[in-house]
């Protein structure tokens, strides 16, 4: 075993964007890559449909377009051909098929029949995904889909309402701890950030995310 100083240069950046739908995540993830590393450099793993051919003006980026079945393995597969290739930035756009698409984690458990046991096959396959964003030797920028939760409430009367709980992201629930940055996009596009280990963003104003914001994460 080695014992080394740590140093920042050592570390990768695990940087995540979460919104609803129209929010920008894609526009701002492929503008937060142009500040990390040059177009050529940057790869985008597109689940969404196409959606990253519609920036190519921005720069010539690389784009890896996975479609269904959406399993952790092809995912893995993605990243680590967007690694042998030589990019320095890969955008995973979205993360949210991985959980909740066709072939995903929470379709996979409905086919083998949704007990609580079944958890035992999904889950490591999960965490093989989550550990190869982890471990990249690259810099990894997420995209997650957040869509609104609700709750079932009962009244003091007995009745049982129906509640907002306001926006969850669409991924197994505790992934946002694993990022050095999480930024989230409202509807006007603006972000804001909800885990900060960098201690540039947290509790600032609105902010739009720019190759700017990039270049500042890159000097860190």
């Amino acid at each position: 075993m080695e014992i080394r100083k740590a140093q920042k240069s050592k570390s990768k950046l695990r940087i995540g964007i979460a919104g609803t739908s129209g929010s920008g995540k894609t526009y701002s993830a492929l503008l937060l890559a142009s500040g990390l590393a040059s177009w050529d450099k940057v790869c985008i793993i597109d689940t969404e449909n196409g959606s990253a051919d519609l920036y190519d003006s921005l720069g010539a980026y690389n784009v890896i377009t996975l479609r269904a079945p959406f399993s952790p393995e092809r995912y893995i597969e993605a990243i680590k051909a967007a690694e042998q290739a030589g990019m320095e930035v890969v955008i995973v756009d979205s993360i949210t098929h991985e959980w909740d698409g066709e072939g995903g984690c929470l379709d996979t458990l409905d086919k083998l029949g949704g007990k609580f046991q079944d958890w035992s096959k999904v889950t490591p396959r999960h965490h093989r995904f989550i550990q190869a964003i982890l471990q990249s030797s690259v810099h990894i920028i997420t995209t997650v889909r957040k869509k609104q939760d609700y709750a079932m409430i009962q009244d003091p009367n007995g009745r049982v309402k129906v509640e907002k709980k306001g926006l969850k992201e669409i991924t197994r629930e505790g992934f946002e701890y694993e990022l050095t940055v999480a930024f989230d996009l409202a509807q006007n596009h603006l972000a804001t950030t909800s885990k900060d280990r960098t201690s540039l963003f947290m509790d600032k104003p609105e902010f739009l995310i720019t190759a700017e914001v990039g270049k500042t994460l890159k000097s860190l």
